[in-house]
């Protein structure tokens, strides 16, 4: 006697499974090595932009002083040191100070956010200052936050 039905296929089924679950494991992959290609990519992007930024704000910051902008230097401070000292105090304090001639900014330091300046001052005496950056969640731009 014959079935009242014809049997399924039995040849090849393991290899289909196999096939299908090896193609999903790896388009997981390629999106899983891709978002994380992504989040480093974004890291690494987000670490250059802060030191290129903090760099520029420092470099404005001592320009100014060069040129003895003492005002302009004192709209770059993050909002604790302007309440710390008023513009006036700060142009008064910067202007009795050793005037500075040259400078040079190193690579920022996006871990404390800090930037080292090497300064010459106009008597020849030589410097390197810590400069304290803050992000200013207003303008998400960098300012200057203390100098030591």
């Amino acid at each position: 006697m014959h079935p009242p039905f014809a049997a399924p296929p039995t040849e090849g089924r393991n290899r289909r499974l196999w096939l299908g679950l090896g193609v999903g494991a790896l388009i997981v992959l390629l999106c899983c090595g891709g978002g994380g290609a992504a989040i480093i990519g974004l890291g690494v992007t987000n670490a250059r932009a802060v030191d290129e930024q903090g760099r520029a704000v420092t470099d404005d910051y001592y320009q100014a002083l060069v040129e003895k902008r003492y005002g302009e230097a004192y709209d770059m401070l993050c909002p604790a040191e302007r309440r710390r000292e008023s513009k006036p105090e700060f142009e008064q304090r910067v202007g009795a100070e050793p005037q500075v001639s040259s400078f040079r900014v190193r690579d920022v330091d996006e871990v404390t956010l800090t930037v080292a300046v090497d300064v010459t001052y106009d008597d020849g005496d030589r410097d390197t200052r810590r400069v304290a950056l803050e992000l200013n969640d207003q303008t998400a731009g960098m300012e200057v936050c203390g100098v030591e």
